[in-house]
């Protein structure tokens, strides 16, 4: 295969042209070749082909192209087969390309070769790589798309190589051959006056002296009309240099070229000239606008080790640009200075620094063109050479930089758009920013480096303290200094500020300050400040300004979320509204991080600040808040009919979502569990009670299968309660039987009898069969687990005939399961295994995949009792599988250790203890220490009949019998 990007975007396998498809595919090709092997997002494919509206399907449609070109690349390629040329990585894509088949490649590597070697050859190199620009970059593209900077970035690489190879021709001769590259160049940038100044004396050096002064007029006349200015020094110079002789070497005709070690070479010139340029030029200065260093800077290691990561190799041989992005006081300035600080002295030519105020307290950001013209003047331009329009100001800012070494950090910034008119062009630079916007649109059209800074861990927490208070300080009071640490969140600036009160007064112990912040816990009345640059909640303040009117109503509504994070829908159910925009608003503004797929989470203390902001609206809180439970409640019953399709399904009054499956309402299930225990506890406490029994009601199963018996029971509490209060007989039934099962799981024997008598009347006074059928089912399996073999056959009888009576197939087959593990306990193992067939004809057809895996178990175990090991070990295999696809965990632990226990039977000691080893890492310690400890018994006790056996015959040998 062979690509080209330099010049239309075309492809090739073999000498045959092959057809990139339609404008969009073909311009998604071209921005995998302009990234030339490095991986493009899909973020960032989607953001090129749409800009800011992407329709819903456009990353269906990505998919697509890529599928396409997939086989537009490799015929015969089978469906979603990733091929060998067009690859995925990085959460986005990428081509595999080198040298030899694509032209950008080829034109890099020759240039790279031209740089280093002897004049003459350099300037064959520079042609022969100059050559394969067959036009504009990725011309025949929608031009929305070929406008993005990506592309941009190439031309500058054109005229880079332009540029350095009219340099050595001019000085060591060669200009013949290499005219019509550097033409093509020029004429493509007309406004380019370095490019130009070069042809006019390329131009003059070969004889057309002539077509070199109209060269000059045509493009004074340009610069005239498109910006409003007259021709710089170096083009000026470059027409003296041919009214007056012959063009000769570039070293005795160059103007306003900055050497590599910021020393300025003016261009000879008649001398009535000379003094007058070098007045309008001004003297080019080396800047050095580094804010001072902190002198108490602490942690960051890993952060630093990968900055300083970033200058490595041959990284300056183009533009780095790195983006510091987090949280409002997290330490992105502070970083950022530091990390420029270590690296100053490789940027020889100076440093320049801007506070952009993307988010102030004023709430004015700095117009870029303000920040522009800050930078010339530092580069030595005087105020009246710089030009009215702005993309003059651009290309003089660029100009100055191009073979120069800077270290420009751009701190404080908005957003992409303020920030890329002050992106230097050309290799050498090195470019910091920080921005509490995560600045997207840098990372995919700019190839930017992101530097997200997190928390500081506890260590680094401690280490600041120590460093703003004093080791010895800080050491005499550990315990103090561990809870200052917990209530800052390991945000820097509020670490900052409780310092500075400390050190302020330094009678005060730290447990005082400590007792301070627990006191004041849940607010940021501890973190305020006299000073709004570092009082917590005006910096808050200043992201929050910014926002707009969706975003911030959602901000201050997700206060009321009671979870550690939440879920996109759950915040559409809190706003009442869509809210893709403004999650990605609050997440590019770093009040909110997306820590998973479609879940975001913000710092407690920005809670504690959104909390303040919707006490004090006017937002609807308990609209708000009910919203939130109805969809909880909705998402629960809907996961819960997958998850146990058989159970018993209250009346909720509310439409029920539909999951795909058992896997997808598991998958939900666990990704929302630690929030709906926290959703349960706001609607109790909310007096929602409708919603806490229903949660509770929905909540069993996946509880119960689980392991999570301690929240399965306080969430059956509250539930109850609210049943209670409420009156509501059925689910007041349900509830009593519900918490019985959890509070047996415990070992609270005295709460799960009264409870499931009490749910036993309820259902009989309700005349409810079908839920009488459960209670007797779950006062079977009670009576079963505390021995009572017989009462318990009975209760399993009654419910199997309700289960009869009301047409539950899948309830008889569960009784029937219960009944055979029940005869077992009793070593009536032929008796159970005819249990266990007849509950395998009762469960076939119905898809119940939690039935066939315990009735699959129950069979195993049948038959290891009764000898057959090989024939147990097999039924066994099958049951876990289920329980793994069902995700019964609970289920699964018992079923490794009957396992191991055959495996074990058979002879396989390996096997077993594999079996009890992944049974055991299941176990949680603390809530079913019994079982933890009889599976490490097994364990311990594994090869003991072997080293009985061993040791009887050591003794044996040892006496000299047999």
């Amino acid at each position: 295969m062979r690509f080209a990007v330099l010049g239309p975007v075309r492809l090739w396998r073999g000498d045959v042209e092959l057809n990139s498809g339609p404008p969009q595919q073909r311009a998604l090709l071209a921005l995998l070749l302009a990234y030339a092997g490095r991986p493009v997002s899909l973020d960032e494919l989607v953001d090129a082909l749409w800009g800011q509206d992407p329709p819903s399907s456009s990353v269906n449609v990505v998919h697509r192209y890529v599928g396409n070109l997939r086989r537009l690349l490799e015929p015969g390629l089978p469906p979603r087969a990733e091929g060998g040329w067009l690859l995925r990585g990085a959460g986005g894509y990428r081509l595999k390309a080198d040298a030899g088949t694509l032209d950008l490649l080829r034109f890099r590597h020759l240039a790279e070769q031209a740089r280093s070697a002897a004049p003459a050859q350099a300037v064959e190199l520079y042609a022969e790589a100059l050559a394969v620009w067959q036009g504009e970059a990725a011309a025949g593209i929608p031009a929305e798309v070929r406008s993005r900077p990506v592309f941009a970035a190439l031309e500058q690489e054109r005229i880079t190589a332009a540029l350095a190879a009219a340099d050595v021709a001019l000085e060591h001769g060669g200009m013949v051959g290499l005219l019509p590259a550097l033409r093509a160049a020029a004429t493509r940038h007309p406004l380019d006056e370095r490019l130009q100044a070069r042809l006019v004396l390329a131009l003059a050096g070969t004889g057309r002296q002539a077509e070199a002064l109209d060269t000059w007029q045509a493009v004074r006349d340009e610069l005239a009309e498109e910006l409003g200015i007259e021709p710089g020094p170096e083009l000026r110079a470059a027409q003296q240099r041919v009214l007056t002789e012959t063009a000769g070497p570039l070293r005795e005709t160059t103007a306003l070229a900055v050497s590599p070690a910021g020393e300025v070479t003016r261009l000879a010139m008649a001398p009535k000239d000379e003094a007058r340029a070098a007045g309008e030029a001004g003297a080019v200065v080396r800047p050095a606008q580094l804010p001072a260093d902190l002198a108490v800077f602490a942690g960051r290691r890993a952060d630093l080790v990968k900055a300083l990561a970033v200058l490595d190799g041959d990284a300056l041989r183009t533009v780095v640009i790195s983006a510091i992005g987090g949280m409002a006081g997290v330490g992105k300035t502070t970083l950022a200075v530091h990390w420029a600080h270590q690296v100053a002295h490789r940027f020889p030519d100076g440093q320049l620094y801007v506070n952009l105020r993307g988010f102030d307290r004023l709430g004015s950001a700095m117009d870029s063109t303000e920040a522009l013209r800050s930078f010339l003047e530092a580069l030595g331009v005087p105020p009246h050479r710089i030009p009215v329009a702005v993309d003059a100001q651009v290309g003089l800012y660029r100009s100055l930089l191009a073979r120069r070494r800077v270290l420009i950090v751009l701190d404080n910034a908005r957003d992409a758009e303020q920030v890329r008119p002050l992106l230097p062009s050309s290799p050498g630079c090195l470019v910091l920013i920080t921005s509490r916007d995560r600045l997207p649109g840098l990372l995919a059209t700019e190839g930017a480096l992101p530097m997200t800074l997190d928390l500081f861990p506890a260590e680094d927490a401690r280490e600041s303290l120590a460093r703003r208070l004093g080791e010895e300080r800080v050491a005499r009071e550990p315990e103090a200094v561990d809870e200052i640490v917990e209530r800052c969140g390991g945000l820097p600036l509020a670490l900052a500020v409780v310092a500075a009160r400390a050190a302020a007064n330094p009678a005060f112990p730290l447990a005082a300050i400590a007792a301070e912040l627990r006191e004041t816990h849940g607010t940021l009345d501890a973190f305020a400040d006299g000073d709004p640059a570092v009082d917590v909640r005006a910096v808050f303040s200043w992201s929050y300004r910014s926002l707009s009117a969706a975003a911030a109503r959602l901000f201050r509504l997700l206060a009321l979320h009671p979870g550690a994070d939440v879920s996109a829908g759950a915040a559409a159910a809190l706003a009442g509204e869509p809210v893709r925009r403004a999650l990605n608003e609050l997440t590019r503004a770093s009040l909110l991080t997306e820590h998973a797929p479609g879940r975001y989470a913000a710092h407690d203390l920005l809670r504690a600040y959104a909390t303040e902001l919707v006490e004090g609206s006017e937002d609807d809180r308990d609209a708000a808040v009910r919203r939130l439970l109805d969809h909880y409640t909705q998402q629960a019953h809907g996961a819960c009919r997958k998850f146990a399709p058989f159970w018993v399904r209250p009346e909720l009054g509310l439409p029920v979502p539909e999951f795909d499956d058992d896997r997808q309402a598991l998958a939900w299930f666990t990704a929302e569990h630690s929030v709906l225990m926290s959703v349960v506890e706001l609607a109790a406490k909310g007096g929602f009670d409708t919603h806490s029994w229903q949660l509770a009601w929905a909540l069993e199963r996946f509880l119960d299968q689980q392991g999570h018996w301690r929240d399965c029971a306080a969430v059956q509490r509250h539930g109850l309660a609210a049943a209670q209060r409420l009156g509501h007989k059925t689910a007041q039934a349900h509830l009593h039987r519900a918490l019985a099962r959890a509070s047996a799981r415990l070992g609270e024997y005295h709460v799960a009898w009264p409870g499931l008598r009490r749910s036993l009347e309820l259902y009989e006074e309700l005349g409810d069969l079908a839920g009488l059928a459960t209670a007797h089912r779950s006062h079977a399996w009670l009576l079963d687990r505390v021995g009572r073999y017989e009462e318990s056959i009975a209760q399993a009888e009654r419910a199997l005939d309700l289960y009869a009576i009301t047409g539950n197939p899948a309830g008889e087959a569960s009784m029937l399961h219960a009944l055979a593990w029940t005869h077992i306990r009793l070593d009536q193992d032929c008796r159970a295994a005819t249990y266990l067939q007849d509950a395998l004809i009762k469960l076939n057809g119905l898809s119940n995949r939690y039935g066939d895996a315990g009735v699959l178990d129950g069979l195993g175990y049948a038959l290891h009792r009764m000898g057959e090991h090989d024939r147990a070990v097999v039924y066994y295999r099958h049951a876990l599988a289920l329980y793994r696809d069902v995700g019964d965990r609970y289920n699964e632990i018992g079923t490794l250790r009957h396992l191991g226990d055959s495996h074990r039977a058979a002879g396989d000691h390996d096997a077993a203890r594999d079996s009890w080893q992944r049974a055991l890492d299941l176990v949680d310690e603390v809530v079913d220490p019994a079982t933890a400890d009889e599976i490490r018994d097994k364990l311990l006790h594994l090869d003991l009949p072997d080293l009985v056996a061993a040791e009887r015959r050591v003794r044996r040998s040892c006496r000299g019998g047999p």
